[in-house]
């Protein structure tokens, strides 16, 4: 290598990393960690989170800019010479939609910093590794382009069959050993990979107690996401590309989230084959498939005359949607996407809450909530052919905020007429398509 990975601003270095992993896609990296210096740790901060939950040392990100030249020195020295102790994350829970809570690991905002310069560097060299149908966590990438690739790939191919995966506990089941292996293929550098254990073993938090568990990721870490992406290229994109693909009869496509991902084949043959397979290509790494909404779905696109063959095209759902085969205007056969049913109770729960706790607010800062609240629901949901969905959430909307105004007053109910005059007043925002299939 002609110049050192220090020179330079950090977006020329982190494109001349990128610029190597790319011409060299066999290469272990042995010599990394002298990229991240002080103007790193600089850009890294400025990247990371200011207004998130504090760790377990209760620092707040105002207070670590105060000396931040100061903390960014002495935080180096200690990346540099092992020093570096990660601490403990905090573990909350968030609710889920079926009822259950989400574990959440809340490191503090130093770790945060240095996780978000390691992952920095992580990414410059795995982006050039991950495959097209790998969507999560990814630069310039979105779910949105993912549920656009999983359409226009249905409408190529005709629908066909439906593997739908879902993955048991996949944060808290990742192997230590197994992804070290995979990182073992690109990044052998002693420091970052030094960093990457201390943030494995580092304990959680919880109740008072500390306890370190033996795999998995804690959610909620700056780290986590690559290295969960480095996981699943190993267990999931790779062997499907490598493996699976070309032993197959007919087209097939995986897109994949994060941990959500469904594969699509034209033939119901390959995809029983693989059906049959996976659990124990998972198993393999420690992964568990859940039995009961792992699933194959006959998605075959329906005839003119009826449903098809046998029971016909079903449903199945991802990043929030349901996607099922409908028609268009024209009255041609075409894939439609619905907000789930378990996301859209989720989306009105959260909302009724809100306005129960909330409703002796003014009526203009109720308002002004509700409609962040709407604006943020259209912006994830609003995609073409959900807009009766978005209607009806905004209806129910109206009438949860209705509900809870007439229960702050003595004189009774409130009637829908009035409610409907306050509105002219205190409008909410009307939903929208923001992401559309003809752009």
């Amino acid at each position: 290598m002609s110049e050192p990975l220090n020179s330079g601003n950090i977006s020329t270095r982190l494109a001349r990393i990128a610029e190597l992993a790319r011409k060299h896609p066999d290469r272990a990296f042995k010599s990394l960690h002298h990229a991240i210096d002080v103007e790193w740790l600089r850009e890294a901060h400025r990247r990371t989170r200011k207004d998130a939950a504090v760790g377990v040392d209760g620092q707040t990100a105002e207070e670590y800019a105060r000396n931040l030249e100061g903390h960014l020195e002495e935080l180096l020295v200690r990346f540099r010479t092992g020093s570096y102790r990660a601490p403990p994350v905090r573990r909350v829970h968030i609710p889920k939609g079926d009822g259950r809570t989400r574990p959440i690991g809340v490191p503090t905002f130093e770790d945060k910093l240095l996780q978000r310069a390691v992952a920095m560097l992580l990414e410059a060299i795995y982006e050039q590794d991950f495959h097209p149908g790998s969507y999560g966590f990814r630069p310039g990438r979105s779910a949105h382009d993912a549920l656009a690739a999983l359409w226009e790939g249905l409408m190529s191919m005709g629908g066909g069959w439906v593997l739908e995966v879902d993955i048991q506990s996949f944060f808290d089941t990742i192997e230590h050993g197994a992804l070290r292996s995979f990182l073992d293929e690109r990044v052998t550098d002693g420091v970052v990979r030094r960093a990457i254990d201390k943030w494995l073993k580092a304990g959680v938090l919880q109740n008072g107690a500390v306890t370190h568990p033996e795999q998995g990721t804690p959610q909620g870490g700056v780290i986590s996401p690559i290295l969960a992406n480095v996981y699943l290229h190993g267990v999931l994109d790779e062997w499907f590309e490598r493996d699976v693909r070309p032993r197959l009869r007919g087209r097939a496509q995986l897109v994949r989230y994060a941990d959500d991902f469904v594969l699509v084949f034209a033939l119901e043959a390959d995809a029983r084959r693989v059906m049959d397979v996976l659990p124990k290509r998972f198993g393999k790494y420690g992964l568990t498939l859940h039995p009961e909404k792992t699933r194959l779905v006959n998605f075959d696109r329906p005839r003119r005359n009826g449903s098809g063959d046998g029971e016909g095209p079903g449903s199945f759902d991802l990043l929030g949607f349901t996607h099922r085969w409908g028609l268009s205007r024209k009255g041609n056969p075409i894939v439609q996407r619905t907000t789930a049913k378990s996301r859209f109770t989720r989306a009105l729960g959260r909302v009724r809450e809100w306005c129960r706790t909330h409703r002796h607010l003014p009526i203009a800062v109720q308002c002004k909530a509700l409609g962040q609240k709407l604006r943020g629901h259209f912006g994830y949901y609003g995609i073409t052919g959900n807009s009766r969905a978005l209607s009806r959430f905004a209806y129910e909307v109206r009438r949860v905020w209705w509900k809870w105004l007439c229960r702050r007053s003595q004189r009774g109910p409130m009637s829908w007429e009035v409610f409907n005059l306050l509105l002219g007043h205190y409008p909410l925002p009307p939903p929208r398509v923001v992401h559309s299939i003809y752009a």
